[in-house]
């Protein structure tokens, strides 16, 4: 609570409050003070990684009765969350395990998700960024039953513990859980080790983005 605290009297997101969904503003909060978060994600490319094409349309159908100025205010924010990725000072390390199916639907159409897939082919060259892939041929694996979840985790101060509990957040259709119990960290954490696995490498995620990338441009 006192790190939540701290980093939303102090966030670039304020301005943006009327167009933020409730209750957002403390994971966008924990996000930026965050310097390890590990993202699994089944259906979808995660937030942090959309280009604002492909945001848009996720944002018009998620709530179709918005207006374009607020929808183009959504996507804003949405791609001003991604300046953490490549910010000059301790960006985080981040690892996402994508479903292959997040790499196949083609939301938007072929264009809109080529370009998408490009631009997770960029991320994955950056140090810190981690894409892995787990295909279908894996068959049943850990993210099926745990579902889409991301783990953060926050810097040390000088001693061997984190400041800050680690924290799940996992989002919900009306809702989201925040959960940082040991054991409840330890079946996240295990899970995660799990798919990670289970995926391709980096270098076999990379070939299958460019593939499926070039498949969707034809």
């Amino acid at each position: 609570m006192g790190l939540a605290k701290e980093t939303k009297n102090h966030g670039w997101w304020h301005a943006y409050g009327d167009v933020i969904p409730e209750g957002f503003d403390l994971y966008i909060g924990l996000e930026e003070a965050a310097d390890r978060l590990s993202w699994y994600e089944s259906e979808l490319v995660p937030g942090l990684f959309q280009t604002p094409d492909y945001a848009r349309v996720l944002i018009e159908r998620s709530d179709p009765g918005r207006d374009d100025a607020e929808v183009e205010r959504r996507v804003h924010v949405r791609s001003t969350r991604q300046a953490l990725l490549t910010r000059v000072t301790a960006p985080p390390n981040v690892d996402v395990v994508l479903n292959e199916a997040a790499v196949r639907r083609p939301v938007g159409g072929g264009k809109v998700m080529a370009d998408q897939l490009e631009h997770l082919v960029h991320l994955n060259e950056l140090e810190h960024v981690s894409i892995r892939v787990v295909p279908y041929a894996a068959g049943l694996h850990a993210g099926i039953m745990s579902g889409p979840f991301v783990t953060l985790r926050f810097p040390t101060y000088g001693e061997s513990s984190y400041t800050e509990p680690p924290t799940v957040y996992v989002e919900g259709f009306t809702g989201a859980l925040y959960l940082d119990k040991p054991d409840e960290i330890e079946r996240y954490d295990g899970a995660f080790t799990s798919m990670w696995g289970s995926a391709l490498d980096e270098a076999g995620s990379t070939s299958l983005l460019k593939q499926a990338a070039r498949e969707l441009s034809t």
